[in-house]
């Protein structure tokens, strides 16, 4: 590989892994600029190159679907709630099928976070130390176990309580 490439690739790698809302988009604006844009490099990528580029996405993806399950996140601007972790879990699914890409083991590291965050925030609430976030509704949450082949028996006692 030449030191052009390299740096190319590198550069996309980056754009991917660290892009925004829908990595799906950075990938194939990506894609298009390395393969086909008349002002890009018109480079044939090898089948180890692309799926480099799409485990790019794949991280972000996950990182974006973890994010609005962590309890940390709850005071900062990058916080968007429950229901848009529900929303990119959603997206995630749909690009993984499109793409045939797999998620190996990110079901149980979803659920574990989503059952994880309802007893932080239960326990929060609770004791007065502040108000609920979640930003759904029982339905919606309900929804989520069922994509996460979640049982809702297994989530904390009185979570609804937590629902806008």
């Amino acid at each position: 590989m030449t030191p052009e490439r390299k740096e190319l690739l590198e550069e996309e790698l980056l754009i991917v892994r660290h892009s925004g809302e829908i990595p799906e988009i950075a990938l194939h604006a990506s894609l298009y600029y390395l393969e086909e844009d008349e002002e890009g490099p018109r480079m044939t990528l090898t089948a180890a190159e692309r799926q480099d580029l799409c485990a790019a996405a794949l991280a972000r993806a996950r990182e974006i679907v973890l994010r609005d399950l962590d309890p940390a996140n709850r005071d900062l601007g990058l916080y968007r709630g429950v229901a848009r972790s529900l929303a990119n879990w959603q997206r995630l699914q749909n690009f993984c099928r499109r793409s045939n890409l797999a998620c190996p083991g990110f079901r149980e590291e979803v659920r574990r976070a989503l059952v994880s965050f309802l007893e932080t925030e239960l326990r929060e609430v609770a004791s007065g130390e502040r108000d609920s976030c979640v930003n759904c509704s029982p339905d919606e949450i309900e929804l989520f176990c069922r994509e996460l082949e979640l049982d809702p028996e297994h989530l904390p006692m009185g979570w609804i309580s937590l629902c806008c």
